[in-house]
């Protein structure tokens, strides 16, 4: 059971999560998810314990049963800027700030994990958020197929890396493939597995 503050009882409460910090190529995604009190669905659960085509059906079931969600994308550029890290609150927070102006009302903000979102907005990290609240269960299903889809994109425009099949992850496929024909212009180059190729 998660323990909301007594001041945020009464609240709506939005669900974030992340997809993307791990790989060598492409963006950070995020999304936030606010679901109706009455809806319960036992299949929604963290993301990576689901299945393609399963994901897909509850990408599209979340987004339509949803009182609000926001999805975001940071790219590779700005990570390199910034650090992952950093980009990652970045993407959270516009995710969450989007919904708040969305839906308007008092909202508090439960985010996976124990990095906080670049935000002043009311939240609260939680580990293992992903298997302990169905909002951020949800979040982290929106932010994967999304991000899972982005990068199936980008496989058609930079053959040669496989990246629909591992998503950008450092396989030793994928990282045999940078060090043949050196990183693409989505590669992160800040990145071990990646900076050691560049020209």
């Amino acid at each position: 059971m998660i323990e909301i503050p007594v001041e945020k009882k009464g609240w709506l409460l939005a669900g974030v999560d992340e997809a993307g910090r791990g790989p060598l190529a492409g963006p950070v995604t995020a999304a936030c998810v606010v679901l109706p009190s009455s809806y319960q669905n036992p299949l929604v659960q963290d993301s990576k314990k689901l299945n393609v085509k399963l994901r897909a059906s509850l990408f599209d079931e979340i987004k339509q049963a949803a009182l609000a969600y926001s999805i975001v994308s940071v790219g590779h550029h700005r990570i390199d800027q910034i650090n992952i890290r950093e980009a990652t609150r970045l993407a959270m927070g516009l995710a969450s700030e989007k919904v708040q102006r969305q839906l308007g009302e008092n909202i508090h903000f439960l985010v996976d994990g124990n990095t906080q979102m670049r935000t002043s907005l009311s939240q609260q990290t939680i580990i293992k958020g992903d298997s302990l609240v169905e909002a951020i269960s949800a979040a982290s299903i929106l932010a994967k197929e999304t991000r899972d889809r982005l990068m199936q994109d980008l496989d058609s425009r930079y053959p040669g890396y496989g990246l629909a099949g591992h998503k950008g992850y450092p396989t030793k496929k994928h990282k045999e493939a940078i060090g043949s024909i050196g990183p693409s212009r989505v590669h992160r180059k800040t990145f071990a597995g990646v900076k050691e190729w560049l020209p």
